[in-house]
């Protein structure tokens, strides 16, 4: 865990957020390559629509993690007067299905504004997607944002003192609060990490060859993405809102995978 990377006087370079960055440039960078070898795909306009996604995506993200972690993390802060601890991006706190539906309400209004296909562009976007994604759960890593559950296997990782995982394991009595690092803890973060990836050279991979079907790929993310959101919450071991028998992302994931399957058969079922 290294949250803080760099120190330039009063100012600090924090890994969450270099993370996102990198993650975002890289992102943008793949998705001009795709756009610039599909025919009739405009690439000069790609900057402005991230731009739009980008802050839409972080305000929506932001929003749902505040929501979901409202009791135990900013309702204290709250009543005390810092109102100010919602807007701490820098200590982490994006909830990703909250940038997704964000991110999607910004694709759908440039589209309308653009008269662009809403499809055509968010199979392009998704593609990419991923890839963007994966960065941002390294710098859930390196943050110790995200953990999973106390484990005995070999891939266990304990985070250091003042961590997340810490503070959660010295607050359920697992561990002492002189106690140096967390229990060991399953590295959730570098799973959906490589999961990202492994979807990105998927969709990547078959983006052009999918490109008249417009919806597919994003039908293909859905499926994809949800079932491996649905396996990872089951491995997370920080406070998780309940929905039923759900965690709230697991109950999202059920409904996102029943969306892209519909996508699927829709794009599947339309004459090329």
């Amino acid at each position: 865990m290294h949250s803080e990377l760099f120190h330039f006087g009063p100012f600090t370079i924090r890994a969450f957020g270099l993370c996102l960055a990198a993650g975002f440039i890289t992102a943008l960078w793949a998705a001009t390559r795709l756009a610039a070898r599909t025919p009739h795909r405009n690439t000069d306009a790609l900057s402005s629509l991230a731009l739009w996604m980008l802050a839409a995506g972080v305000a929506g993200a932001r929003i749902a993690y505040v929501a979901e972690h409202w009791r135990v993390e900013f309702s204290e802060p709250w009543a005390r007067g810092d109102i100010l601890a919602v807007l701490r991006l820098d200590q982490g706190g994006l909830m990703f299905y909250g940038g997704l539906a964000g991110a999607a309400v910004a694709l759908a209004v440039f589209a309308r504004v653009t008269r662009d296909s809403f499809f055509g562009l968010a199979d392009l976007i998704v593609a990419v997607l991923p890839l963007g994604h994966a960065f941002g759960r390294l710098g859930c890593f390196l943050h110790g944002c995200c953990y999973g559950k106390v484990t005995a296997a070999a891939i266990g990782v304990a985070f250091p003192r003042h961590s997340p995982a810490w503070y959660d394991h010295v607050g359920c009595g697992l561990i002492h609060e002189t106690a140096a690092r967390s229990l060991p803890v399953i590295p959730t973060q570098l799973i959906e990490a490589a999961g990202n990836a492994l979807l990105f050279a998927l969709l990547a991979s078959r983006y052009r060859r999918w490109s008249d079907r417009p919806g597919l790929v994003v039908g293909v993310y859905a499926l994809g993405y949800a079932c491996l959101r649905f396996g990872v919450e089951a491995l997370r071991g920080d406070p998780r809102m309940p929905v039923g028998p759900f965690t709230i992302s697991q109950a999202i994931s059920v409904a996102l995978a029943a969306f892209g399957l519909a996508l699927v058969l829709r794009a599947r079922r339309r004459p090329i």
